[in-house]
């Protein structure tokens, strides 16, 4: 999920901007409305309307602080995915062959507007999650045919509990010290407490440093896929692709798709999305069954939800908190049967 140390607020670009954007591409047309469709942590989306046309036009506001050359890596990967067959919606070139437009400091790109709407697991099919297992295993496979070798990282530790220790201690005076306390409040204090006890009982199942295995979307869940119909018709929003292992966002990605509202996981499904995603994929049972362990472990020592509540004042993410902790619960009950469901 996105993250960031402030809250940010999506304002359409003035026609000023609009203007010296749309003169880049031959045959955009002119402005008609701009109207924000997706508000991002890392970027900010707006339906544009013109005379020639719709568009998806982003705005990556973490390019602004730094350079575009992230942006033009995600830009070739997509056009090469697209080339593939892969459902993906690469940005439009500009008349000088380039997809980021830097404008005033600020770098946007434009990109095909897709009709479409997202589904989660309760919407698919035992059937489209098969298909959605061999989707992620094919961008996977053919991430590693067109991105670029990169030389091997140290891997990445797991979540430290000393650490998760702390972190709760601050947000349970937090969470207490609210005003008005209301009923998320109380839960929050609930998990935390329970969340506390679950990490003392499990500490020594710490998982160790885990080797980056490929290149991956990043960011795979029901808001980054546009279906059309019963099919997928665009993954989209590529800002965090990077060398991960890949098994990991297999997993993490289940985790978001078949999660119920009651915090438990649709295990059948999830068999159906891991077994074609092994298939499609390679990835053995072994390297799923660790990439489970480490899901769930990050799962244990991770509280961004309540971070951004408590620390950001940003409240978009307070729906989601009910059904995320109590997976983590649930998950630690029915680790074999959770695990048996990715590997079986």
């Amino acid at each position: 999920m996105l993250r960031s140390s402030a809250v940010r607020t999506a304002t359409a670009p003035d026609g000023h901007i609009l203007g010296s954007l749309l003169r880049r591409y031959e045959g955009a047309g002119e402005p008609l409305t701009c109207e924000p469709v997706a508000e991002g942590l890392l970027n900010h989306g707006y339906r544009l309307v013109t005379t020639r046309g719709r568009f998806f036009l982003k705005h990556h506001l973490d390019a602004d602080r730094a350079d575009c050359s992230a942006l033009v890596r995600q830009h070739r990967a997509t056009r090469l995915l697209g080339a593939m067959g892969l459902p993906v919606a690469p940005p439009v070139r500009a008349a000088d062959g380039r997809t980021v437009a830097v404008i005033d400091g600020r770098c946007y790109a434009l990109h095909p507007w897709v009709e479409g709407r997202h589904l989660d697991g309760a919407a698919l099919t035992p059937a489209q999650c098969h298909r959605l297992g061999a989707l992620l295993g094919r961008v996977h496979v053919s991430l590693a045919q067109v991105m670029p070798d990169e030389p091997p990282q140290p891997g990445q530790e797991s979540a430290d509990p000393a650490a998760t220790f702390v972190g709760i201690d601050e947000l349970l005076a937090l969470a207490r010290d609210a005003r008005p306390h209301d009923s998320f409040d109380a839960l929050a204090e609930h998990r935390l407490l329970e969340r506390r006890a679950l990490l003392a009982a499990h500490a020594h199942h710490r998982p160790p440093r885990a080797a980056p295995a490929g290149w991956v979307h990043g960011d795979f869940h029901p808001l980054n896929l546009l279906y059309r119909g019963a099919e997928p018709a665009a993954i989209v929003d590529w800002d965090r692709l990077a060398v991960k292992p890949r098994a990991e966002e297999a997993v993490r990605a289940a985790a978001i798709f078949f999660v119920r509202p009651s915090g438990s996981l649709d295990l059948a499904k999830v068999a159906a999305y891991a077994r074609a995603y092994r298939g499609a994929s390679g990835v053995g049972p072994e390297e799923l069954a660790a990439a489970v362990h480490r899901v769930w472990w990050e799962r244990l020592n991770d509280f961004w939800m309540l971070d951004w509540r408590y620390r950001l004042g940003d409240r978009r993410a307070d729906s989601l908190f009910p059904a995320s902790a109590a997976l983590a619960v649930w998950w630690t009950d029915e680790y074999a049967a959770v695990r048996g469901a990715f590997t079986g």
